[in-house]
């Protein structure tokens, strides 16, 4: 079992920046997949990075060049640096590991809001 605390959400003006933290209660060196996901009110979830175990990192196309996935692992952390926030960017983001054995974990969400 792993637990995820992200933080580092919050109001932000159109064009700013906000890091999101995700916090894991163990190691997670070993894992087959990471990344944030998000959810805009009144839509389904969905991806903005990911990386593999191969450590291939993927972007959504929204979100490319703006956004940065990176990790942490003596801290057991991941990170979401993401830059020239656009309106569209509101979202509660979710962090995501799934770990050897496929069994997937989910944050409890930290919420963006991008708005002046």
């Amino acid at each position: 079992q792993v637990q995820l605390v992200e933080s580092g959400g919050g109001l932000v003006q159109p064009g700013g920046s906000l890091r999101l933290s995700c916090a894991a209660s163990r190691s997670i060196a070993l894992f087959s997949a990471m990344g944030w996901y998000r959810q805009a009110p009144g839509k389904e979830r969905e991806l903005v990075t990911t990386v593999t175990s191969g450590y291939i990192t993927t972007y959504a196309d929204s979100v490319k060049g703006r956004f940065i996935f990176s990790r942490d692992n003596i801290k057991n952390t991941m990170y979401l640096q993401m830059n020239s926030l656009k309106p569209e960017d509101t979202a509660v983001y979710y962090c995501n590991y799934r770990d050897s054995l496929q069994r997937n974990y989910w944050g409890q969400g930290t919420q963006v809001t991008v708005s002046s």
